[in-house]
């Protein structure tokens, strides 16, 4: 007869070998999606993409989105190196000014040395000082050395939030648009391929992805559906800060200059000239 405990010994090493060989498979998968940086644009097109709140005029509730505290005006703070300004966020900044009550401020960490005179004016003149109580939201950039953008929301209790795709994913929530699973995984995946593959890939990386860009314009207005979302914005400041807009194919030359049009896109044209 068969050791019961050894027959148990034997079935646990039949489903660890079956979980290793899963597990396998999945490495293998992801392996050729990131040696071929367009192939998972191809779901694009098999999954029709949901149709998305556009952003209103109004805004939505700050309160709902990120907790009443007392009161008090809500602040971000994001700490960014001159030297690679994050342009994502300066467009999100003037986004967020044409919807909510911003209170706006730009300094100058003891960490950096100098700072050229267009970045220290990167809000523009803020012309109006009311009391702080009469804002909605506290949006302080300072310049430093730091290695990657770094935010924090509440001062107090968080950890600061890393990366300019992450920040500018928080900064864009706050507009209250809503995405299914799919169109919300979409977006994050071109954010994340804008900043890890457009902007620090090699020349052969950057070349597909323009070539997938070029393939998701040719049947949407924006990168993600028919309204602007975080992606386009990502995506076309990695452009920008690359010097790969001039090489850009034929739809993406059209989407660029869609995103030109408005005006927070075009008062950040400023900055690089």
């Amino acid at each position: 007869e068969v050791d019961p405990s050894l027959q148990a010994l034997e079935s646990r090493q039949e489903e660890i070998l079956k979980r290793l060989y899963e597990l396998k498979s999945a490495v293998d998968g992801l392996s050729k999606m990131i040696q071929t940086p367009d192939a998972d644009f191809d779901v694009t097109n098999i999954i029709p993409t949901d149709e998305c709140s556009p952003l209103t005029t109004n805004g939505a509730d700050l309160d709902l989105m990120l907790g009443k505290d007392y009161g008090a005006l809500k602040d971000i703070v994001i700490n960014a190196n001159p030297s690679l300004p994050p342009l994502s966020l300066l467009v999100l900044h003037s986004l967020l000014c044409e919807r909510y009550k911003i209170l706006s401020a730009v300094h100058t960490h003891s960490s950096v040395k100098s700072v050229p005179e267009n970045l220290l004016k990167c809000f523009g003149e803020q012309t109006k000082k009311q009391p702080r109580h009469e804002y909605q939201l506290g949006f302080t950039l300072i310049w430093k050395d730091v290695p990657k953008p770094q935010m924090k929301f509440s001062i107090q209790t968080m950890c600061p939030i890393e990366g300019e795709g992450n920040i500018a994913r928080f900064l864009f929530s706050l507009f209250g648009q809503k995405h299914n699973a799919v169109t919300s995984t979409l977006i994050d995946s071109w954010v994340d391929t804008a900043i890890f593959q457009l902007k620090e890939g090699s020349s052969k990386e950057k070349g597909a992805v323009l070539r997938s860009m070029n393939a998701a314009l040719g049947k949407t207005s924006w990168l993600v559906g028919n309204e602007l979302t975080v992606a386009d914005i990502v995506a076309w400041c990695a452009l920008q800060q690359t010097g790969s807009a001039n090489a850009a194919p034929a739809n993406v030359q059209k989407w660029m200059k869609s995103c030109e049009n408005l005006a927070p896109f075009s008062s950040v044209m400023k900055l690089l000239k």
